[in-house]
């Protein structure tokens, strides 16, 4: 008994003992933020010297070095092609680290390389340390930049790069100074490709009110060099800018030059659509001038035309149904009635017999505010028919009727 009572008490003494060590002896950090692999200065069997070393090297040790970096990078590739992606980032990781001692825009260039890889296997740790190395060599690249001389071919491939790490923003940074270079050189070649690349760059972002300028300033060069193929891209591209931002005047504008140049050159095809989104526009403004209210009229109008004129049925019961919801807005009955007449025969034409119940329908609506029932019973009766073909909406026509016959009492 006692010899077990020294055990126990033994026990409780170590125990209390290692207990007030594990109190006292604080823990070790966790590494939550591992060092990037590219950062890595230990020495490599492909240098002629320690990494730690700053001194360059020379030409001709450059000349050895790109070769085994080149094999580095086929390694490396056929190592995520057999699966192995760990492995083969590793090996990359390794090139990339070599690659800053054949200069900075090798550097670059194979980060960029890199990185639309990592991109692509969804590796985001391999995309952020490619990142953060742009960035530091961007850095130091400012550092050393003045305004009339900078290295444009590294810079370019610092935008590229970013953009194949999808950091848009980042790009556009390191495209900026490129632009003003360009400006200052008078080449619009160069400077129309990079407000391009901008441009995209902003609307990939979502970033409209900053894409608009970029491509009013691109329509502004198409026009003055009457290039008319590139007016209306940059065109289309500021109506979904402005559509987007929901600035119909600056809408309007660019609408309404597009569909000049759609009927200056026949093409006709183009003309629905647009008719459609300009009578939208000036229905917005409306609510405003009330003025305005003819010019979306007569733009719905004319949508509905030329879709009829083209055979596009489909397009022309669409505009049909915003200048009768018009109609309707303004009290207009009677226009309303004309139109949805015509809608019906719009509908007929496109097979679109979904459409043609839903004519009807609003026939049948239309009477029944003018309390003409036995109008509104037929269409609602026709209604009832199409209903039943295609079994939808059957109860809704039945209860229609049921209505305007008790109403007609």
């Amino acid at each position: 008994m006692l010899r077990r009572l020294i055990v126990i008490v033994t026990a409780a003494i170590l125990f209390s003992g290692s207990l007030t060590l594990a109190q006292t002896k604080k823990p070790k950090p966790l590494d939550k933020f591992p060092p990037s692999p590219l950062e890595i200065t230990t020495p490599d069997p492909l240098l002629p010297r320690s990494p730690k070393d700053k001194q360059p090297l020379t030409l001709q040790e450059q000349q050895k070095l790109e070769p085994a970096l080149d094999a580095l990078n086929q390694e490396a590739a056929a190592k995520l092609q057999a699966g192995d992606q760990v492995a083969a980032f590793e090996i990359w990781n390794r090139e990339l680290r070599l690659r800053r001692f054949l200069g900075s825009l090798a550097e670059v260039q194979a980060l960029s390389r890199v990185g639309a890889i990592a991109w692509k296997q969804n590796d985001g740790q391999e995309v952020k340390y490619i990142t953060q190395r742009l960035q530091a060599i961007q850095k130091q690249a400012q550092s050393q930049k003045t305004t009339a001389q900078i290295d444009l071919e590294l810079w370019r491939s610092l935008g590229q790069a970013y953009q194949n790490v999808r950091s848009p923003k980042l790009a556009v940074e390191a495209y900026d100074p490129v632009l003003l270079v360009v400006r200052q050189q008078k080449n619009t070649t160069a400077v129309v490709e990079m407000l391009k690349t901008i441009g995209e760059l902003h609307l990939s972002w979502f970033d409209y009110p900053k894409a608009a300028p970029v491509y009013e300033e691109l329509l502004g060069l198409a026009t003055s060099e009457g290039e008319r193929g590139n007016e209306v891209t940059y065109l289309q591209r500021l109506a979904y800018i402005y559509e987007q931002t929901k600035q119909p005047q600056q809408s309007l504008k660019v609408l309404n030059k597009l569909a000049e140049i759609y009927v200056s050159e026949n093409n006709l095809t183009e003309i629905p659509e647009l008719k459609l989104a300009i009578a939208s526009n000036y229905e917005s403004l409306a609510k405003e001038d009330s003025n305005l209210l003819l010019e979306a009229f007569k733009n719905y109008q004319e949508a509905y035309t030329t879709a009829w004129q083209l055979k596009e049925y489909v397009r022309a019961g669409e505009a049909l149904q915003k200048l009768i919801a018009l109609y309707r807005s303004q009290g207009q009955t009677d226009e309303a009635l004309q139109a949805s007449q015509i809608l019906v025969q719009t509908e007929a034409q496109a097979a679109n017999f979904y459409g043609l119940m839903q004519a009807y329908d609003q026939i049948g609506q239309l009477y029944l505010e003018r309390k003409e029932f036995p109008q509104a019973l037929t269409a609602f009766q026709k209604g009832l028919e199409l209903a039943q073909q295609l079994k939808h909406e059957e109860a809704y026509f039945t209860g229609q009727i049921e209505k305007v016959s008790k109403a007609n009492l």
